[in-house]
C-alpha cells in the first residue's frame, strides 16, 4: 500500500520513535550476467537498501516517579535511548516490515529500527557535505 503526502518541505516531517525515514538506493536494472530485468522486480526482494533520510529520536526510557513529594508537579522529563541510524548512512533493511510512501513524486520507506539489518558510514562523504 502506497501513501501519497503532498508537500515541498522534508525537513517539516517528524519521525516518532524507533523510525527511520529511507531513500531507497537507485539499483541497476541489469544483472550481472548482462540481462535486463523487468521493471518491479528489485521492489520484490526481501532485503532492500537506502539512505537513511531523518531518523526518530529512539526509543523512550521510563522516567523515576517520585512518589514522596505528591504536591510537586510532574514533569515532563522523557528521555530516549538514541538510535544508531545517522542520516546519510546507508541502511540494509528488510522490505516487509516497511512503509511506502510518496513524497514530491519520489519514493521512501518507513522502516522501524529493528528492521535495519546494517548500516554503512563512511565519515568522508558526511564529511565533505
Amino acid at each position: 500500500m502506497l501513501l501519497k503526502i503532498e508537500g515541498s518541505d522534508l525537513g517539516k516531517f517528524i519521525l516518532i520513535g524507533d523510525r527511520v525515514l529511507i531513500k531507497p538506493k537507485s539499483v541497476s536494472q541489469k544483472t550481472r550476467g548482462g540481462l535486463y530485468l523487468p521493471p518491479g522486480i528489485e521492489e520484490k526482494r526481501k532485503i532492500q537498501s537506502g539512505y537513511v533520510i531523518k531518523a526518530g529520536p529512539g526509543y523512550p526510557i521510563p522516567t523515576a516517579i517520585e512518589s514522596d513529594e505528591p504536591w510537586k508537579d510532574a514533569a515532563d522529563n522523557l528521555k530516549y535511548f538514541s538510535l544508531q541510524a545517522k542520516e546519510g548512512d546507508l541502511a540494509v533493511y528488510l522490505q516487509d516490515n516497511a512503509f511506502e510512501i510518496e513524497f514530491d513524486k519520489e519514493k521512501y520507506y518507513i522502516v522501524p529500527h529493528s528492521a535495519i539489518l546494517m548500516l554503512i558510514r563512511d565519515e568522508d562523504l558526511i564529511a565533505d557535505k
